[in-house]
């Protein structure tokens, strides 16, 4: 059983469509009725879930227009002291 909440899930299914471009940079994601009746989901589960994606900085909402892609999941965060994730490197 997947216990975590359903705004998380949503915006991690939203995160997965990006991740595989179904949603590409620039696209328009879903309006939120479409999301209410795709997902089985309430408007306020939508809104947190987009909210979710804001902060994730993949998404930018313009108000009365919607949500567009403007960012991509990261691949993979390096670690810190790795030779690609230290901020030292090349000095």
């Amino acid at each position: 059983m997947d216990l975590r909440y359903a705004y998380v899930r949503l915006a991690d299914e939203i995160e997965a469509d990006i991740r595989s471009v179904r949603f590409a940079l620039g696209a328009a994601l879903p309006g939120e009725r479409a999301m209410i009746t795709e997902h089985g989901v309430s408007i306020d589960t939508v809104r947190r879930a987009v909210k979710v994606l804001r902060e994730r900085g993949l998404v930018t909402t313009v108000p009365h227009k919607g949500s567009f892609v403007t960012g991509t999941p990261d691949a993979e965060t390096p670690p810190p002291g790795s030779r690609n994730g230290d901020p030292d490197e090349g000095v």
